[in-house]
């Protein structure tokens, strides 16, 4: 966390630098803070307004506050949530495009969001009101109705009299995709009767990618994990509540005598995405507030003061000076949250990520 605050920091305009020195200096801090989000360089923005599904953007305000921090740490399986939109336009054969997925995501739950239309208009008694809806894995593309041509993932009765989401898991199928992009053929989604015979295409219709509202379009959402994990669990909520207004890291600069003269405290430290350039990619947060520990650890340390056993023994070695080069505890973050990121990646797929240890909850002396 300490390291993140610097390099925040160092993005603040910098003091007694030539214009090459402060652009080499803004480059490297770029580069740094793209390395804790996981990321080597930005993505691109998207080449044209994207509307986020709306499954993600609910997911994501399920997660998080305004700022990003996690209040919901349950509801989220692993790290990462990825959102893929069908690729083909077409009614009842979906392909997904997975190579975004990283080779050290572990591939957790993989869901097939489909949208159920309302139904047609039909002539005639409705005898029928349950269809029975198959998702398979495509393994022949050129035939896949063919026995061997695909691999049952999922199946369920659902009602022709009702509108809504239908969601299918198929994770062993997108495990096998991940492994080996050529086996990625697409899915096919079937429709019969209870007792096998057609169903009459009026009475139950999915909504494609090409015809339908961009909130309605097949999508695939996979729940990974990268093995990024921090020092602290994600926590519920933290002090100050949901969304603090804070100044601009331009207003936190402070003399280093006063620092010396205040008790250790938290402060505010903001992250505006705007400010660094980040706000074409970045869905939500546009930013948030990391905080920062400063002040003085005097002796001798009160309950205030959060201190750790070893904080309260190097205090009195150092009051005492029972030993030479023992300084005085240090002002730290004793307590971090994760914050989450809502963004486009560079397939244009909406991501929700969570990252940990990103925001100082409270300070001690350490």
């Amino acid at each position: 966390m300490l390291g993140t605050v610097l390099l925040l920091l160092a993005l603040a305009k910098p003091v007694s630098l030539s214009p090459a020195g402060a652009a080499s200096r803004r480059a490297e801090a770029l580069k740094r803070l793209l390395e804790v989000f996981g990321m080597e360089d930005p993505p691109p923005p998207p080449a044209h307004f994207k509307q986020p599904p709306q499954y993600m953007v609910d997911l994501f305000n399920s997660v998080a506050n305004a700022d990003g921090v996690t209040k919901n740490p349950d509801i989220l399986e692993g790290n990462t949530v990825r959102s893929f939109l069908d690729k083909t336009h077409g009614k009842m054969r979906f392909l997904f495009v997975l190579s975004s997925v990283a080779k050290n995501e572990k591939i957790l739950t993989a869901e097939l969001h489909l949208f159920r239309l309302w139904p047609r208009a039909t002539e005639g008694p409705k005898r029928q009101h349950l269809c029975q809806v198959s998702v398979y894995q495509v393994l022949e593309r050129s035939e896949p109705d063919a026995p061997a041509g695909k691999k049952l993932l999922a199946a369920r009765l659902v009602s022709l009299q009702d509108s809504g989401w239908e969601v299918f898991a198929i994770t062993q199928a997108v495990r096998d995709w991940t492994e080996d992009e050529s086996r990625n053929q697409g899915l096919l989604v079937t429709v019969q009767g209870v007792d096998g015979s057609p169903v009459d295409p009026a009475l139950l219709q999915f909504a494609s990618g090409g015809d339908h509202h961009e909130s309605k379009k097949p999508m695939l959402v996979l729940f990974t994990d990268d093995g990024r994990r921090g020092t602290s669990l994600p926590v519920a909520g933290f002090p100050g509540g949901s969304h603090v207004p804070v100044p601009r890291l331009s207003r936190l600069r402070g003399t280093r005598s006063l620092d010396r003269l205040q008790p250790c405290q938290r402060h505010p430290l903001s992250v505006d995405f705007e400010e660094i350039g980040w706000s074409g990619w970045i869905i939500s947060p546009r930013g948030y507030n990391a905080y920062h520990c400063k002040g003085s650890c005097p002796f001798p340390l009160g309950e205030n003061m959060r201190p750790t056993n070893h904080a309260t023994v190097q205090s009195i070695i150092n009051a005492l000076k029972l030993s030479e080069g023992v300084s005085s505890p240090c002002c730290v973050p004793d307590k971090l949250y994760s914050i989450n990121l809502l963004y486009f990646d560079d397939d244009e797929n909406v991501v929700l990520k969570q990252y940990d240890d990103m925001v100082a909850g409270s300070c001690g002396c350490h």
